[in-house]
This record gives C-alpha cells, structure tokens and sequence, in this order.
C-alpha cells in the first residue's frame, strides 16, 4: 500500500472519528446524511472520475438497498493530482451538505480528506446504464412532498432539506436521482430534450421509458407530469465545452458522466464535451394551411409574443417574415411585449407607434398586407418587463377584411366597460388598469370590438400577457411544491379578466370573443383553470382536438410547455381550428427571433 502524508491533517480532527463506515452508510436512505459534520476515517472506494475540485469513488463493499448510492463525491482540488481513476483508495474526511443557496437541495460529499491510502491500482471501472433493470427513472411525480401535483397551491408547504424523506427511488423522480448521486453512469441513445443554457448544458433523455414525448423528440408538460425522468447535462470534466447549438429532438452519442447535484438541478458531469449525431428533420416546421379567405366565415387570428420589439430591433426584419410566410398575413394578430419608439432607453417615451409603423411596413415590404394597428400606451414604467422598454399588448389587423367597431380608444388609466348592446364604453380599451393587486408591474389586457366592413359580423377580443414566472423555484430544488413565480397575480388577473369578458355573455351569450395571448401559465394550473371557469370561454386547443403532447410554444428546463393560449366563447368553436407553428421552439437561440412559438386559429366569426 502507499501512504500519502501530505494529506493528513492533526491527529486531533480524528480524536472522535468514526471508523470504517461504508459510502452506503455515509449516503443512507434519505436526503440527507445521518453522519453530517462528523468525522469517519477508513472510508474505501474505486476512484470512478475526477474534477478540477474533487473527485468521485464507488464503494468497494456495496449493500443491497438501492436507495443507497454506492458513490460520494470527495471535495478537495489537493487529492485530485494523486489519484487516478482506477485506483482503489481509503481515506477519512468530514461528511459534509453543500448548497449554494437554500433554494437548493444539499450534496452529500466528504471533505478536508486525511490518510489516503492507494490500495491498489489499475482496476476496472465500469459506469452504470440509466435505463437498465434497477435504474429506470420514475416519469411522472418528483416527490412525495409534492402530494401528487406539483403545481397544487399552496406553494412552499414543506421542504426536502427539513422532511428529508425517506426515498421512494421508483415512484419519485428527486428520489431516483439521489439514490444514484456520486454515480459514474452512461445515458444511451441519448436525445437532446432542450435548447443548451449559455453554459452548454442539454437536458436530455436515454434509452428509458418516458412519458409525453411530443412529434420533435422533446417532452410536452402535461398533467400531472412534468416529466421528472429527464436528466441535464453540465460541464465536461475533461474542460471541453458542449454545443451550443443543439436543438430539441437532435441525437446524442452514449453520454458517461457523473451524477451530482448543484445549481439547482440533478445533473450529469459527463467526462467529455457532448457530441451531436444526428438533427431532427425537418429542420423547419411547414407554414400554416389556414390562409385569410376575405371573409367572416374563415377569419384568421394569430397571436405571438416578440420579445422586446423596438424599432431598432434586430429580429424585426424576422419577425415580420414569420407573420407574412408561417402566420400568412392573418386577417388579426395578437401581439405582445411591443416596446415604445425607443425600446429600453429608459425616458419619458411610451408612444409605440414608430415600432408597430415599422412592424406593418417590414411586413408589407416581406409582401404580407398592409396592417393597421391599435394599442394603447402604458404609464411610463409601470407594466414591467425590461426596464425603459414600456412593453404593452397590440393588435395588427388588415382593414380590407375587418375594423374597430365605432373606434373611440381610451387612455392608459381609463377602464374599459361592457355596455348595454353589448358594446365597449372605450374601443380598445385597457381592462381595470388601476387595480394594482392585478396588474402592478404587469401589462394590461386590451379589449377591441371588430366588426367585417359590412358592419353585419361584431366579435370581440381581448389581448392579454400576464406576469412572468420569476421568481420561482427549481423543480429540482428545495421547496415542495415549488414555488410558481407570480401564480396569486395571475390568479387575481385571470379572475379581473374572466369577469371583464363574462360580462359581455351577460349581455348576449352569443357574442363572439376571443381570447389570446401570453398567459404565463398552463392550461392545468390554477390561474387558467380559474379564468376558464369565470369567463365561459372555451380552450382552443381542446376544441382543435390538439393532441396533448404538441401543445407547446415554450422551452423551459427539461419540460416543452405551453404559455401561449387562446380561447373562444362558444358562438364560435364550431369548425374553429388551432395551429402552433414552432417556428422558435426548434432552432437554435441564435436562430429564434422570439423565445415563443407563435400559434394561429381559423375561426367563423359570421353572425
């Protein structure tokens, strides 16, 4: 055996030190360590991988509890340069949990290692396959905590680093992963399920069962499943950098790495840099079949967020492609986050009519129609997003096919009101924008009433982009159930909406209304259950027999998702029909003029 005295430390850090406990032991069967901030010694291991801080060894000596991970993780960049994979090692140290922010679960490690001892060397290490017998992933619930839906309100009731559960590794994704931490393991036949973070890292899935994979490869939330099978790959160790342009749905080859956790996620540190074998195809979706036919019985509506549209805007120019080629120049379009005339410079502007003039005329330049347009400005700074950007919801509508019913356009703080007829009291007009509880640092939904140039088919629409998620939680992260960043906002202007367009079925349940826009939310939580209830509308999705996996426009961590949504009252679902065009959703960022896939229905709005 050779002795290395460089790592010991004071024969008094031992004086009360465990000897010969297992990693099993160390691990146990839960969360956390039942030997955290003590001192063992005589702990024995095959070195499996190394890192520039640390490195990882397998137990020599396994029990037979698969809720025990075989592997720890020892932190010391000073043992790094005298070991080598391979080798069998002893050493003591202090059992240590890591979190870099208590939003985060804890990583079992062992520190301020002492009395490594080489045992042997040369000997084979051979990773676990995710996917095999014992080690397929759970692919619905994350965690006992969470009671079965992990967006059930309300957010925050427990924590994993207090409750420190015991693991339930086949029913529970946070379970399974645990029960592997430390691991050296191979992902085969692996499929990029996301778009790289600015770091490289991919989630991913492997030659295991999944649930919810959608038509492009990718895993769709639905439900009651957000997908907990799926696994994120981080930094290589060997210093190589992964792809940045990976797209959803490419191949992978075999991926061999180890499982720890940080940053908020479970993740792979695999040994080398990820390589790409094989792209989706297309590489483009096709266009939309729904074309404008002039017409009230086959009115076409788009919707699409822009993402911080500023004339000055480099992806003005796409954009306006997008609508003229995949939307094909609806009769009606949504938009949202338009900025005022000069985006984020932060001053007293908040006219935005330089942005949507150059918007129509890009699009009239791209040989779409001519649209006109209508919004109105918001107060300067106060309906969040990038700061000075005073972003606001807008409609594009081309006027040889519809117009403003008897247009008489309210002001930034002037509420709209559903009057006897029904007809709007401000056209368009901001809905209850003094409510501060609903829309403090948030846009305002726009109500219009449309009519056809006959003045025989009236409809209404509302415009609406609710608060953002920030300020959540991971899904992989401490918390249970997670926190949904904004979720009481949005429950509040879901229900300031859904009474605002209840209001005109009171005056004729016949009426024609659309709904449409960047709701921030999903179909199956809370604030959009609430708002379909309230409002009478129907989710044009259901009504378009979308299948459940293709309803996305969103990539978000591991999970396709859905924020973008329309809905329409019942007068017109009949032959109503719905189209996502994931136009963003499946190239690479620098090819996405928008983070959101832009969606168009084809609607009868004849009365």
């Amino acid at each position: 055996m050779k002795f290395l005295s460089s790592l010991s430390v004071a024969a008094a850090l031992f004086f009360s030190s465990i000897s010969a406990v297992t990693i099993s032991e160390i691990n146990g069967n839960k969360f956390q360590s039942s030997y955290k901030n003590q001192v063992v010694s005589n702990v024995t291991g095959l070195v499996t991988a190394k890192g520039p801080n640390g490195i990882w060894m397998r137990s020599i000596t396994p029990d037979n509890d698969a809720s025990t991970s075989e592997s720890i993780y020892v932190f010391s960049s000073g043992i790094v340069p005298n070991v080598t994979v391979g080798d069998s090692i002893m050493l003591g140290g202090r059992v240590s949990e890591y979190r870099s922010s208590s939003a985060y679960l804890y990583l079992t490690e062992i520190t301020s290692p002492v009395n490594l001892t080489i045992v042997s060397k040369g000997n084979t290490v051979k990773p676990i396959t995710i996917g095999d017998k014992n080690t397929v992933p759970p692919t619905e619930q994350y965690t006992s905590l969470d009671k079965g839906d992990i967006f059930g309100l309300p957010n925050n009731q427990s924590l994993i680093s207090t409750t420190n559960p015991v693991l339930q590794r086949t029913k529970f994704g946070l379970d399974f992963w645990e029960s592997l931490s430390g691991e050296l393991v191979t992902v085969k036949k692996a499929t990029a399920i996301s778009k790289p973070s600015s770091f490289g890292d991919t989630w991913v899935i492997g030659s295991w069962k999944v649930t919810g994979k959608n038509s492009r490869g990718g895993l769709t939330m639905r439900p009651g499943d957000a997908n907990p099978e799926a696994i994120i790959i981080g930094t290589p160790l060997d210093g190589t950098r992964n792809p940045d342009d990976t797209v959803l749905g490419a191949g992978l080859a075999d991926i061999t790495g180890v499982i720890t956790y940080a940053f908020g996620f479970y993740r792979i540190l695999p040994l080398t840099a990820l390589k790409v074998t094989s792209s989706p195809s297309p590489a483009l979706p096709p266009a939309t079949k729904f074309v404008a036919a002039g017409g009230c019985k086959e009115l076409t509506v788009g919707s699409y967020n822009v993402e911080n549209l500023a004339p000055s805007s480099a992806h003005l120019p796409t954009i306006a492609s997008d609508i003229v080629n995949y939307l094909k120049s609806p009769a009606l379009v949504f938009l949202q986050e338009i900025q005022d005339d000069n985006g984020p410079t932060n001053d007293a502007i908040v006219d935005a009519n330089v942005t949507l003039t150059t918007l129509a005329s890009a699009i009239s330049d791209a040989g779409g129609v001519s649209y006109e347009f209508a919004d109105i400005d918001p107060v300067d700074d106060q309906d969040g997003g990038q700061p000075g950007g005073n972003i606001r919801v807008a409609y594009l509508y081309n006027p040889k096919i519809i117009r403003l019913s008897n247009p008489n356009p309210g002001t930034s703080t002037q509420a709209n009101e559903v009057l006897p007829g029904p007809a709007l009291k401000y056209n368009p007009g901001r809905i209850d924008p003094n409510n501060t509880a609903a829309w403090t640092a948030s846009r305002k939904p726009l109500a219009a009433a449309w009519e056809t140039l006959d003045g025989k088919n009236k409809f209404f629409t509302v415009n609406v982009h609710f608060t953002s998620k920030g300020g959540g939680s991971s899904l992989h992260g401490d918390p249970r159930t997670p926190v949904n960043g904004g979720v009481d906002q949005r429950i509040t202007q879901a229900d300031v909406t859904a009474s605002f367009i209840s209001q005109i079925l009171a005056e004729d349940p016949n009426a024609g209304i659309i709904t449409a826009g960047d709701f921030n939310e999903f179909a199956f939580v809370k604030p959009i259950e609430d708002f379909v209830s309230k409002s009478g509308l129907k989710d044009l999705d259901v009504i378009a027999k979308i299948k459940d996996v293709e309803r996305y426009t969103y990539l978000f961590d591991m999970n396709c998702q859905q924020l973008d949504h329309m809905f329409v009252s019942n007068s017109i679902t009949k032959k109503a029909d719905y189209e996502h065009i994931h136009k963003n959703t499946w190239v690479p960022y620098d090819d996405a003029p928008s983070d959101h896939d832009p969606s168009i229905a084809k609607l009868n709005v004849c009365q």
